[in-house]
């Protein structure tokens, strides 16, 4: 009995690799446009600071 508690230890741990292994890979909706707006306006920004009568 003690020898088949030590085989199914290595077979919970590999089922327990598989379903992190498979949380971790899951497909996640991230949506990027709040930091592509914020990006978009800070390059608008240094366009506006660069563009006046003073730029070299």
């Amino acid at each position: 009995m003690a020898a088949l508690a030590w085989l199914l230890i290595p077979l919970v741990a590999a089922i327990g690799a598989g379903l992190w292994g498979s949380w971790a890979t899951r497909h996640r909706k991230t949506g990027d446009g709040p930091e592509l707006a914020g990006y978009e306006r800070f390059r608008q920004a240094m366009e506006r600071s660069h563009s006046g009568p003073d730029a070299a």
